[in-house]
């Protein structure tokens, strides 16, 4: 079940919601013991079938219409307890999550909240009251956690998307366990509020699909600024130019708990050569700042925690093994913590080379798959190693994809994470889906925080002036036509650069090639600088009638300017003059000057 195949049976097939949910309360009802239990709590069929029929016939162009998700127990709903995975201290909001709210507003349908490591302190799925989880491809084998039932109703097929949380690498260990992609995103860039929290500075609420472009559909959604959250952040998307390069762990950099885990790796290391440019890269800095969540920052989740876990009486269903490390937390002074933090700190500032010299870092997501025998045997120790490569990320303020790789030797899932600075969590999902030799357009991933902008001329992909995007961060989302209302002209020649004009008539228009670039608004207030008379910015009207800022020309620059229009676009006209050996003699058609009022 994925996001973009049902979004395109409503719009063509006429499939309705009330069908996909009724499909979601059969799959919910067919036991999975080979998993564990998924769900810690249903909305009742009846509520579901009554949100889908509310959506039957309605406004399919929602962006989320009628697609089934789940969230998890540590996500408020309105009227359904908040667990936590700790029963004993259940309670039931008032009020919904904002980004349950901004999701059901948009069109999707809650059908439950899932099963979780205990207050979200876990990487193993297995310190549940519920159940212990398990890997969709071994039962002897763990899922994953904290957010293990999330995982598992993507995974199973019984929601499109599911939400989970992430504070050590919870949205990212069950993706690799189950075949999913596992969005964690920037901190800040979703909003936590009504989000139980774990170790509030640090988590995250992460997003399961099973492919990327399902993961940008839901942040597009959800990546919002909230004024009641006092960590939510509002988005600044990178100016660095684009360049395709992936930077990859020096040799003998990294370790592995199983053979297996290590060829799944080189196997990944071998697709990832075969689509990117690879750079090896010093990642120390990242390993060394990952040792540091468990070691101080489990004092943060002393203070978040320590009230649920020594509630008196001692809560229904307190895993031992959480209310140690809870409890544990209080032995650090704030000395240890302003210490690591400012390590940190150095290690950040030490790591910035890594971006200087990629677009992303791409990394194992686990050193290995354990099974149930090894965590019962050995709880803390396996959960540590399970964050060797995920610890770092959250206190360094990356953003991180994990997205399946090559399998393992013996069948199971083996995962990789790819890695950016914050607010590179578009360009994250554009590399993931193409590691995963998926379709990257870049209209399938729309970037939070920019501004669009169409050029018809020496500004489009390839040409002369492309560079003034590129280098300021631009990217092509739409190859398009305006609308059939413009006249297109070859301007005098003044320097080295042929330019055209377009300018809006009110007889005799046609459609022009044009291009779609998305930037950030200070890129193009200082692109407008670099603009010349007659040339301007003001709104060109597209074939699908909306109107977007882009490239214009004042009306009296026609007269002596050639008129282009018949080409269709710049790029006709370009490879007519190269056909004819490069730009002729000045040819002026005479042409009645149009009236520019747009």
């Amino acid at each position: 079940m994925r996001v973009a195949e049902l979004l395109e049976a409503y719009r063509s097939s006429g499939l309705d919601p009330s069908t996909v949910a009724a499909q979601v309360i059969a799959a919910g009802a067919v036991p999975t013991p080979d998993t564990g239990p998924v769900w810690i709590a249903r909305v009742p069929h009846a509520e579901l079938l009554a949100a889908a029929r509310a959506l039957d016939g309605g406004d399919r162009e929602l962006p989320l219409y009628g697609i089934p998700f789940a969230v998890k127990d540590n996500i408020d709903v309105a009227g359904m307890p908040t667990t936590g995975g700790l029963p004993g201290a259940a309670f039931v909001p008032a009020v919904t999550a904002t980004l349950v709210a901004r999701l059901q507003d948009a069109g999707a349908l809650l059908v439950g909240k899932t099963n979780m490591d205990q207050l979200a302190t876990g990487l193993v799925g297995t310190r549940s009251p519920y159940g212990a989880c398990s890997s969709v491809a071994a039962p002897a084998r763990i899922c994953g956690g904290s957010s293990s039932g999330s995982a598992l109703a993507v995974a199973l097929g019984q929601v499109a998307f599911s939400l989970g949380t992430d504070t050590a690498g919870s949205g990212r260990v069950p993706a690799a366990f189950n075949g999913l992609v596992g969005l964690k995103p920037t901190r800040g860039l979703l909003s936590t509020h009504g989000v139980l929290p774990a170790c509030a500075s640090l988590d995250c609420v992460s997003v399961f699909t099973h492919d990327a472009a399902d993961a940008a559909a839901v942040l597009a959604v959800v990546a919002a600024h909230d004024p009641q959250d006092p960590r939510s952040r509002v988005a600044t998307p990178s100016t660095a130019p684009r360049r395709d390069v992936v930077g990859v762990p020096l040799e003998g950099q990294l370790s592995f708990t199983e053979p297996e885990a290590q060829a799944a790796w080189e196997a990944a290391l071998a697709q990832a050569g075969a689509r990117f440019d690879l750079v090896p890269v010093d990642v120390s800095p990242l390993l060394a700042a990952a040792p540091l969540l468990y070691e101080v920052w489990v004092a943060e989740r002393t203070t978040d925690l320590l009230a649920r876990v020594d509630a008196d009486p001692e809560p229904e269903g307190l895993d031992p093994t959480v209310a140690s490390i809870v409890r544990g937390g209080a032995q650090r002074t704030a000395v240890d913590v302003f210490a690591a933090q400012h390590r940190v700190v150095e290690l950040t500032r030490e790591a910035e080379v890594i971006w200087a010299a990629c677009d992303a870092l791409l990394l194992p997501t686990v050193p290995g798959h354990p099974t149930h025998a090894q965590v019962a045997a050995e709880p803390v120790g396996v959960n540590s190693d399970l964050g060797r490569f995920t610890n770092f990320v959250n206190l360094m303020d990356l953003s991180a994809v994990a997205v399946p790789g090559p399998r393992r030797a013996d069948g199971l899932p083996a995962g990789v994470t790819l890695l950016a600075p914050a607010f590179g969590d578009v360009r994250l999902l554009e590399l993931a889906a193409a590691f995963a030799g998926q379709s990257t357009e870049a209209g399938r991933f729309p970037q939070a925080g920019t501004v669009r902008l169409v050029v018809v001329g020496a500004h489009m992909d390839g040409l002369a002036l492309n560079a003034q995007l590129t280098e300021r961060g631009a990217r092509r989302v739409a190859v398009t036509q305006t609308a059939p209302v413009y006249r297109l002209y070859a301007l005098p020649r003044d320097g080295p650069i042929l330019r055209p004009g377009l300018i809006r008539t009110f007889e005799d228009g046609q459609a022009i090639a044009a291009e779609v670039w998305e930037l950030a608004p200070a890129a193009l207030g200082e692109l407008l600088t670099l603009v010349p008379a007659p040339l301007a910015l003001g709104r060109v009207e597209l074939q699908s009638g909306e109107l977007v800022t882009g490239f214009v020309c004042e009306g009296h620059a026609a007269l002596g300017a050639t008129d282009v229009t018949a080409f269709g676009g710049w790029r006709a006209y370009l490879a007519h003059l190269d056909a004819r050996g490069g730009v002729p003699e000045a040819t002026v058609f005479p042409v009645p000057v149009p009236d520019s009022r747009a």
